[in-house]
């Protein structure tokens, strides 16, 4: 399903994966890969329906990349969407040796064939006329994500990004609780996620929504394994209810 808002067309992959096309043709991609979202292994381990978007997905048109941490960094993944002459743009603590030690297989992202820029908190820079910002992104470590006072997402492990593109402000969550960082920000299309196991639940992301007063929310990073499952259709009442504009992407069930 693809979603036009100001101009934009945006699209939902599966897991934490965001297709944003502008006007002008530029593409921008969140978190590609992971958990058979794109490579076409989906169904075969959640389910046995065909996968959501069609067979392996190998559309290698993406002008820019973001990947927020470990968790979500899949190097075949960034292949599978970047164009050859791609950024790659990569919050500064992703590690290839920290996600290979979890038991996947990556490279570093430095390796891939593609013009790779490392981001911290408070880093702006501009992409191919999209303006990129990274933002703290973690689990308060008395909430529901962290176990004896340790966040599974610790301050510093990972953040989220405002993607300006054609200057409408895009801001995906990455995971992320709903954090003090996120109270002032400039929010056109709102991507949260609203999985609860791992990041903000439904509640707390549409409190955010109420608070950002976005034009549209499209929720992402929910439903596409059992761990991310989420009531999204409560999710959409809450949110419509409060006066914002919300679409749902319900083909990963």
């Amino acid at each position: 399903m693809t979603v036009t808002h100001d101009g934009l067309e945006i699209s939902w992959l599966g897991y934490a994966t965001a297709r944003i096309e502008a006007d002008d043709g530029t593409v921008v991609y969140t978190d590609p890969g992971r958990y058979g979202t794109l490579d076409g292994t989906w169904a075969e381990q959640y389910g046995d329906a065909p996968h959501p978007s069609g067979d392996a997905y190998d559309a290698r048109d993406g002008d820019l990349v973001v990947v927020t941490h470990d968790h979500h960094y899949d190097s075949d993944g960034v292949e599978r969407v970047a164009s050859e002459d791609a950024t790659v743009v990569v919050y500064e603590e992703v590690s290839a040796e920290s996600v290979v030690d979890g038991g996947r297989d990556v490279v570093e992202p430095e390796s891939l064939p593609y013009d790779v820029r490392r981001i911290g908190y408070g880093d702006e820079l501009t992409v191919d006329g999209v303006g990129v910002r990274a933002v703290p992104a973690y689990n308060h470590p008395d909430g529901p994500n962290a176990t004896d006072g340790e966040p599974l997402h610790p301050k510093g492990l990972g953040c989220g990004f405002v993607l300006t593109v054609d200057d409408v402000p895009c801001f995906w969550t990455g995971d992320s609780d709903v954090v003090e960082e996120h109270a002032d920000l400039d929010v056109s299309l709102f991507l949260p996620s609203i999985s609860q196991n791992y990041t903000m639940d439904r509640h707390g992301a549409a409190d955010l929504a109420e608070d950002l007063e976005p034009d549209l929310v499209v929720p992402i990073h929910y439903n596409t394994f059992p761990n991310l499952e989420a009531d999204s259709k409560a999710f959409a009442g809450d949110v419509a209810s409060r006066g914002i504009p919300v679409v749902l992407d319900e083909r990963f069930q």
